[in-house]
């Protein structure tokens, strides 16, 4: 996303974006820049006019602003899109790896705010908040059974830098109230999830987004590993949906030695523009396997593309997303912005992995669940079969390999889905959050038995006893199950049982080392 474009370019942009604002508005716009001059005298300008004056009932102008906006860039790609405020700065404070707040994760259990993880280093942590406290009162207003909404506490938590906020808690296990002051400060966001030793030689790292941290974040989580004796790489980029092109050609150098291609952009006001290694990368030696899915978007793409391409490393999994194209995003004064398709990129091999957009943008947003019906995540031959594929040119990797263009990057070692892990039951259960609020529920008890992570991994095994009580908690939310789908569900809701307590109790690393354990494509990756 993030990269500089032409000043013609964004100059002629930024002129018609302004032009279509200015008609939505029915504003005059005149502009002699270019030797260019425009008038509000439009259709569009005319009905908002009409609807504004005339309408039966109030109307958000703005509103439909946006609409407007939003369904003519639509109509140019899937990816170019209108963000409200609120929108582009949650993908701003995401992206740029930060916000002032106090660094917590929480889960809302019976209107009551219960912290679920504290950030290492940030404001919650050095004011003494423990994850399993529940917040009572805010600066002393009730804030527990208050009808909290998700909007309401973002701005008791997050918000000017330096400002104290006193917390009335109940800490884990506890009935007293605790008074704590939290100042609110910077927090981190890592792009890294997970960074553990897998096996002897074999280190895992997770990165979750591609963001302007995650080459640094990347090479603290190389660093401790490789004193841990690490000499292989497990990178994990499964649900990855991408983030900033220089992100991903920072992380692509790590492996990379000086000259080597990683990438190359071009659009039609945009010339080519190459993206080579350098000689600073941290692992530039050492076998490389990335894991992806179909979740695996963009900058993931770029990464594992070049790494194929020349052969640095075996990807590992299912086909990728496909999503070829770059934007660069065009910030408005009142905070809302456009996300314009600028650039399309292009593999070292030359290959363009995005997939078609031609039957519109419904069609393109349901390819992935047409890739299930087709049994494209069961079987690389219906991949290969498959018409994304087919009259695309020919593409080699360095060493002759034959690669694919034209829908996302196909793995060296397919690995079907696991549809056993994905039930419907399993999915309304997390998405209900109850996994999360069984452990805050009924497990913590259980946790202050296991003194360390190793002891808790080692020992801990959940009976299908414990998964019939978590039934049955769940069933007061959940009012109807079916009691084939609880049998096929019963495995996997051990595992996650289990990975929920473990990152209750000691983080995400924890977590991982749970459902790694028990997933096709983590062990196939070992293998490679």
């Amino acid at each position: 996303m993030k990269r500089t474009a032409g000043v013609i370019f964004r100059t002629m942009i930024l002129l018609f974006l302004g032009i279509m604002i200015g008609l939505l508005l029915n504003r005059d716009f005149a502009t002699h820049n270019l030797g260019l001059s425009f008038t509000a005298n439009s259709k569009i300008a005319k009905v908002l006019q009409l609807v504004d004056r005339n309408y039966v009932d109030s109307v958000n102008i703005d509103s439909i602003e946006g609409v407007s906006v939003n369904n003519l860039l639509q109509n140019l790609d899937p990816h170019s899109l209108y963000l409200p405020k609120q929108q582009a700065q949650s993908i701003n404070e995401r992206l740029d790896g930060g916000f002032n707040g106090i660094g917590i994760e929480y889960q809302l259990l019976r209107d009551t705010l219960i912290i679920t993880q504290v950030y290492a280093g940030g404001p919650a942590e050095k004011a003494g908040l423990l994850v399993g406290s529940k917040v009572i009162n805010v600066d002393d207003q009730k804030f527990s059974g208050s009808k909290l909404t998700a909007s309401r506490i973002n701005g008791v938590f997050r918000g000017e830098k330096d400002a104290e906020i006193k917390l009335a808690v109940v800490p884990p296990l506890g009935k007293d109230l605790k008074i704590l002051t939290v100042k609110r400060g910077h927090v981190d966001l890592s792009s890294v999830d997970a960074a553990y030793m897998a096996d002897a030689t074999t280190g895992y790292i997770k990165i979750s987004k591609f963001s302007a941290t995650t080459d640094v974040d990347f090479r603290k989580a190389l660093t401790v590993l490789k004193t841990d004796g690490m000499d292989k790489l497990l990178l994990d980029l499964r649900g990855n949906g991408g983030g900033y092109l220089n992100a991903a050609t920072s992380l692509a150098d790590e492996f990379l030695t000086e000259g080597k291609l990683i990438v190359y952009t071009k659009g039609i006001h945009e010339p080519r523009t190459d993206y080579f290694a350098t000689d600073s990368g941290m692992f530039q030696k050492g076998k490389v396997t990335i894991l992806i899915d179909e979740y695996s978007a963009s900058a993931s793409e770029i990464l594992a593309g070049a790494l194929q391409d020349l052969d640095r490393a075996t990807i590992v999994g299912r086909r990728s997303f496909g999503k070829g194209l770059v934007q660069q995003q065009f910030a408005f004064d009142d905070g809302s912005a456009v996300n314009l398709t600028v650039a399309r990129y292009y593999t070292p091999s030359g290959r363009s992995i995005q997939k078609s957009y031609r039957n519109g943008v419904d069609s393109y947003r349901n390819e992935l669940a047409q890739r299930m019906q087709k049994g494209e995540l069961f079987s690389e031959q219906s991949n290969l079969n498959d018409s994304v594929f087919k009259g695309t040119p020919s593409y080699h990797t360095s060493s002759g390999r034959k690669v694919f263009s034209g829908g996302g990057i196909m793995p060296d070692v397919f690995v079907p889905a696991d549809t056993s892990k994905f039930t419907p039951l399993i999915q309304d259960l997390s998405q209900q959050q109850l996994f999360t609020a069984y452990v805050i529920d009924r497990q913590q008890q259980l946790l202050k038995k296991y003194p360390t992570e190793a002891e808790f991994l080692k020992q801990y095994a959940v009976s299908n006893d414990d998964v019939d009580k978590f039934i049955l908690y769940a069933s007061q939310t959940i009012k109807e199950m079916d009691s084939n789908e609880i049998r096929n569900s019963r495995e996997p809701i051990k595992t996650i049982l289990k990975a929920q307590a473990a990152r209750f109790k000691w983080g995400d690393n924890a977590y991982f080392k749970v459902i790694n354990a028990d997933d096709v494509a983590f062990k196939k990756g070992l293998e490679q």
